[in-house]
């Protein structure tokens, strides 16, 4: 398997190249040269399988020539088997036709756990087998840091630096990344944005000769890795409710479109998805360019669905290189407007296709608490506001009623809390491993949006920097 950058002039790559490189040279993002397929026999074969058989076989084509099948086997196995369901990603039906995959069981609440335990291991075995370390640099709205910070403590060749909006996470999620002390962790409260953030991370890389010396690496959904992990639920999903014999539709609260490309890569691959919709909050770039074809950026509002506060999706960037057939120089020159104008639009042509799969929905701050509210009354079930947004997306789209819709639970409601306490009444607790969550000691730093400080933090801070590798 080779992976080609979106933008078209970078080299392709192997699997353990693009784990370890994250952003393309040419700042675009790798994406598989060719899909390799699932066929419906594949799919067949899958029922009754662990999550942690179905994950492997359907990742397996993307790690070929790289890892060896029984010892990605056993990465693979190790990282699902500290989940604490043991279907790792379970499917609740909440009506007739809709379902939740909750994707919130492990150790950090959030689904990016599901990618992130994965990609701890295989940075493990891909560094061990070059006798390399790497300085991994990564920005979050809230979930992915934990998430990130937890696949990489204390691992021996890796340093970890996770950027987070000063002020703009929940206080469960702040304290779940600054509360890990390890010497090899690494936490900076930017005074700014998440974007702004995602901006910092995305300069580093663009800084060829600051990342070369640090042997950057990406723990974003900027890395494909975590795509190719995430793919992965989204098809033992399609399959416990009936594929390849039936169709299935996914509701997807997305800010930065990392989530739901990844459905899109299932359906690539051959599992039969009716619709994908897309669910934001108030901070709804993504439901205005599937109502008009212009991705337009506006300031960002916080909102409870704090993970979802961004207006650069930096994921819509892989579909967009679809969109535009695979041509990296148009692909580039889309993203250079966006970059100088804060706005690009696609053809009328482009935005038909795009609609055929996908649909956008957007929905406030009061639907969102009313959608708490309305499905913990009828069923007793705590919706995060995350998945709530969700929710209300499946709930709104127009499709064939004989079709289950899949909305993702992508949060523990103990994360939270808030949010859950004011539309519900009931006060999430957390589970057992993080109860003296508020109990323990924190370490960040407070930095300026200041790329210059940020590089100089990181510099200190990496081992390869400083000649310890």
């Amino acid at each position: 398997m080779r992976y080609i950058s979106t933008r078209g002039t970078a080299p392709a790559l192997a699997f353990d190249d693009v784990l370890l490189t994250g952003l393309a040279r040419d700042g675009g993002l790798y994406v598989p040269e060719s899909w390799p397929v699932l066929s419906a026999a594949d799919l067949r074969a899958l029922r009754g399988k662990t999550y942690a058989e179905v994950a492997a076989t359907v990742m397996r084509p993307f790690v070929a020539g790289t890892i060896a099948d029984a010892d990605f086997d056993r990465i693979v196995a190790d990282a699902y088997g500290g989940f604490d369901h043991r279907a790792v990603t379970p499917l609740v039906q909440l009506d007739q036709r809709l379902w939740l995959l909750e994707l919130f069981h492990g150790p950090t609440l959030a689904f990016k756990d599901v990618a992130l335990q994965l990609l701890g291991r295989l940075f493990d075995h891909v560094l061990a087998a070059r006798g390399e370390r790497v300085t991994v640099v990564g920005a979050t709205s809230g979930d992915t840091g934990s998430a990130a910070i937890e696949a990489c403590r204390d691992r021996d060749r890796v340093d970890i630096v996770i950027l987070h909006p000063h002020e703009r996470t929940s206080a469960v999620q702040r304290r779940q990344m600054t509360t890990v002390l390890s010497s090899n962790v690494h936490n900076v409260a930017l005074t700014g944005t998440f974007d702004d953030c995602q901006d910092a991370v995305k300069a580093m890389f663009n800084d060829a000769a600051f990342r070369d010396a640090l042997n950057l690496s990406a723990v974003n959904s900027i890395n494909w890795a975590r795509i190719m992990a995430q793919i992965a639920y989204y098809v033992a999903a399609a399959v416990a409710l009936g594929a390849p014999d039936r169709p299935v539709a996914f509701a997807v609260p997305t800010g930065n479109f990392g989530n739901v490309y990844a459905a899109y890569a299932a359906r690539a691959m051959g599992v039969p998805v009716a619709k994908l919709i897309i669910g934001t909050n108030s901070n709804d770039i993504l439901a205005r360019f599937f109502a008009s074809g212009a991705m337009e950026m506006a300031p960002v509002v916080p909102t409870i669905s704090p993970s979802m506060d961004i207006q650069v999706s930096s994921n819509f960037e892989r579909l967009l290189f679809d969109l535009m057939d695979r041509d990296g120089a148009a692909v580039a020159a889309s993203m250079a407007e966006f970059r100088g104008s804060g706005r690009f639009a696609v053809s009328q042509g482009q935005l038909a296709r795009a609609l055929e799969l996908f649909a956008g929905h957007r929905t406030s701050e009061a639907e969102t608490m009313a959608t708490m509210s309305r499905w913990h009354r009828g069923t007793g079930y705590l919706l995060d506001p995350h998945t709530a947004v969700g929710v209300a997306a499946a709930e709104a789209a127009d499709i064939d009623p004989s079709v289950p819709v899949v909305a993702l639970a992508c949060a523990h409601p103990a994360k939270f809390p808030d949010a859950v306490a004011q539309a519900t009444g009931v006060r999430p607790g957390l589970p057992p491993h993080l109860a003296d969550l508020f109990e323990r000691e924190e370490r960040v730093t407070v930095l300026p949006n200041d790329i210059e400080v940020l590089k100089e933090f990181v510099r200190a801070r990496s081992r390869v920097a400083g000649g310890r590798a």
